[in-house]
C-alpha cells in the first residue's frame, strides 16, 4: 500500500489514503474500496501546466515540418500551455463530446504536483519541489498545429480528467521509469514509458522555473506520448501508470450533461 492524498465528493478537505496503485483499491475505515466505487473530486489546488514535444517519438513526427515555417527551428526550450479550470474534471466523471465533433484525442500524461514555490531551481534539487504525482488525461479535438496555443481544441469543459488521487513523492521508485498504458472499452490502445521524455522530470521543472514560479499545488504534465488514441461517444477510457494508479472517464455527449 501506498500513501495518498484525495478529495471525495461531498467534501472540500483532503483526505490522506492508503491506497494500492497496482489494483486501484483504497482502504477506507477498515474496508477495501474500488476506485470505481468512489466519488471523487479532481485533486488540484493550483494550475495545471502541459507541456508540449516532450517525448522523442512525438518531436521526431514532426521534426522535418519544425525546419520551416511558421516554426522554421526545433523548440530549445519547454513549449508550454494552460489547462484551465474549466476543462478539469475528475475520476470516474464524463468526459464532453461537443456537438459536431466525431472524436477526441486521449493525452495519457503524468501529472507533477509541486509542493512548495519553486524559483530557478537547479536539476539536482527539483526532486525537493514534488509533493508527488497524479495521472491527468489532456483530452483534445484532434489538430496538427503546434504553433499557436489550441485554446479552442484544449481549453473546452470538461477536457482535463485528473485523479484519481495524488501519490505521495516517496512511493514512486522512479518518475523517469514509469510505464503508461492507455485503454480503450477494454482493449490496449496506447503503451509508452516515461524514460523516453525528452526533458526528464527534475530538467523540465528546472527549465520552466528559469522563467517562471511554480507554486504549491500547481500540476506540471510531463508530456504526452506519441500515437494518442482517438475515442468516440460511449467509450470508456483507462489510463495506467505504473506505480501511480488508474484514471478512468466515459465520453459523454456534451447534450446529455446537465450544466
Amino acid at each position: 500500500m501506498s500513501r495518498a492524498k484525495a478529495i471525495l465528493c461531498g467534501s472540500n478537505d483532503w483526505m490522506e489514503l492508503l491506497v494500492n496503485p497496482v489494483d486501484s483499491t483504497v482502504e477506507m475505515n477498515g474496508k477495501t474500496n474500488n476506485v470505481s466505487e468512489l466519488l471523487w473530486n479532481p485533486p488540484v489546488s493550483g494550475t495545471i501546466y502541459g507541456t508540449l514535444l516532450n517525448y522523442r517519438g512525438q518531436l521526431e513526427k514532426i521534426k522535418a515540418e519544425l525546419n520551416h515555417p511558421p516554426y522554421n527551428e526545433p523548440p530549445k526550450a519547454p513549449i508550454l500551455y494552460l489547462k484551465p479550470f474549466n476543462t478539469v474534471t475528475a475520476c470516474n466523471w464524463p468526459i464532453p463530446l461537443p456537438t459536431g465533433v466525431s472524436e477526441l484525442e486521449v493525452g495519457a500524461a503524468l501529472g507533477v504536483v509541486i509542493g512548495k514555490k519553486a524559483i530557478r531551481v537547479y536539476p539536482e534539487e527539483a526532486m525537493n519541489y514534488i509533493e508527488g504525482y497524479t495521472i491527468v488525461n489532456d483530452v483534445s479535438i484532434p489538430h496538427d498545429s503546434f504553433f499557436r496555443p489550441a485554446i479552442k481544441q484544449k481549453a473546452r469543459d470538461g477536457f482535463c480528467p485528473v485523479g484519481p488521487w495524488i501519490i505521495c513523492r516517496d512511493a514512486v521508485s522512479d518518475p523517469g521509469q514509469l510505464d503508461i498504458r492507455v485503454y480503450v472499452n477494454g482493449k490496449l490502445k496506447q503503451e509508452n514509458n516515461t524514460r523516453h521524455l525528452i526533458r526528464s522530470i527534475p530538467l523540465l521543472i528546472a527549465e520552466v522555473t528559469e522563467f517562471m514560479t511554480l507554486n504549491r499545488g500547481d500540476i506540471l504534465l510531463a508530456g504526452v506520448p506519441e500515437k494518442a488514441p482517438l475515442v468516440k461517444e460511449g467509450d470508456h477510457i483507462r489510463i495506467e501508470i505504473s506505480e501511480v494508479g488508474a484514471l478512468e472517464n466515459t465520453v459523454v455527449p456534451e447534450g446529455e450533461l446537465s450544466i
